[in-house]
């Protein structure tokens, strides 16, 4: 569908013109539909556990009773363990840290979402180093936004892949 057909979709789910919506996860992202109450899931193995927690937040927006019924595809002893965690926490921050446990890190600074952690991604877990290379950045940066006395830095920023560095 193109972003018009989206956007017209979603006005007439939004009225109420629609009654059944079917969609791939993205739809997720700015939903607020206050009297939807299902929430169906399938390939749940594919998605984080605090990804799984935001998508069963869609249909808790109400006094209505809300179900979310999760549909796994693997029935491995691991997607198992994560779909109880899931069902019996309704604490995002909670779920995530389990998923980043069991699951692991991934790399900071690349495209592998998860498994052994990089230097970078365990270099995270400290919050006090991050918030020195917080503020070292903010200095470097202070006097100097175009990065002309950094010139490797400059250099690694502009000359990277599309899909390696991400400033979320």
């Amino acid at each position: 569908m193109n972003d018009g057909e989206k956007e017209k979709v979603m006005a007439d789910f939004s009225e109420g013109k629609i009654r059944l919506l079917c969609a791939t996860s993205v739809i997720e992202v700015g939903v607020n539909i206050p009297n939807s109450t299902i929430i169906i899931i399938e390939g749940a193995e594919r998605f984080g556990l605090a990804q799984l927690h935001q998508l069963r937040g869609r249909v808790i927006r109400s006094n209505h009773q809300a179900y979310c019924y999760v549909f796994a595809d693997s029935k491995t002893d691991k997607t198992i363990q994560r779909l109880k965690a899931f069902k019996n926490s309704a604490n995002g921050f909670e779920l995530a840290e389990y998923d980043l446990k069991l699951r692991g890190a991934g790399e900071l600074s690349g495209t592998k979402q998860w498994g052994i952690s990089d230097i970078g991604m365990e270099a995270i877990k400290n919050i006090k180093m991050v918030e020195v290379a917080r503020a070292e950045a903010g200095h470097l940066l202070e006097n100097n936004e175009n990065l002309q006395k950094f010139p490797l830095i400059k250099t690694k920023l502009t000359h990277r892949k599309a899909d390696e560095i991400h400033f979320e």
